[in-house]
């Protein structure tokens, strides 16, 4: 894609990029030996138009969580199915950016394939970044399947139409799976092995666990 993604202002330029990022097609990203340093990141809101925001992110080894940030802001449109760039992009970038170290992977509570025009805000903030990207939601946006196996691991297809954008992954034996998808520079496999490692003892992959906990603690009491 000619020139360096960014966050539109309005809906209509935002469109416009995603077609744009959605043909790209930078190289694939396959991570190193050892454990992969994988970074989570959350916002959570107040209520209304134009509502106070906190987003955070944390990166985490293993088990081990190497750093954190909150940053806070404000609302930067009001919710739109497949235009949440608008709302949360540059709060998240911020959140992320803020950390002590760059990670590998970056999970974000948002989709990244599994969108109409096929570059969530999943995607679109990896592009930002320049950072590897999955996107990982408790349901799909637009693609559909039906749900995997009650064993940790079990996964099955999330499709638009005969396309696999995703998949259904079960992290925790009998629990509700999540939704998994690709974003910016990897692939359903690979979105769903980091997936996997990042979620050893609890449904929510630890760095986003982390995140979230860590937007939730900044806001205070809903």
């Amino acid at each position: 894609m000619p020139g360096r993604a960014y966050w539109p202002t309005t809906a209509d330029e935002l469109r416009e990029l995603q077609r744009a990022l959605a043909a790209d097609a930078p190289p694939p990203w396959r991570p190193g030996p050892g454990r992969v340093a994988a970074r989570g990141c959350f916002v959570c809101f107040e209520r209304g138009p134009g509502a106070r925001a906190w987003a955070a992110a944390a990166v985490v080894r293993g088990e081990r969580v190497l750093g954190r940030s909150v940053i806070t802001g404000c609302a930067g449109h009001g919710y739109e199915a497949g235009l949440l760039a608008l709302r949360e992009g540059r709060l998240l970038e911020a959140a992320v950016r803020a950390l002590p170290r760059r990670p590998d992977v970056l999970l974000v509570n948002a989709t990244g394939r599994d969108h109409q025009r096929r570059a969530g805000l999943a995607l679109h903030l990896g592009a930002v970044l320049e950072l590897p990207t999955v996107g990982v939601t408790h349901r799909p946006l637009v693609a559909e399947g039906a749900w995997p196996a009650s064993e940790r691991g079990a996964h099955s297809p999330l499709r638009i139409g005969e396309e696999i954008v995703g998949c259904w992954l079960r992290t925790v034996p009998r629990a509700r799976p999540l939704a998994v998808d690709a974003a910016w520079r990897t692939d359903v496999e690979l979105a769903r092995a980091v997936v996997l490692a990042c979620a050893a003892r609890v449904r929510t992959p630890e760095p986003l666990r982390e995140a979230r906990r860590a937007a939730r603690t900044a806001r205070g009491p809903a």
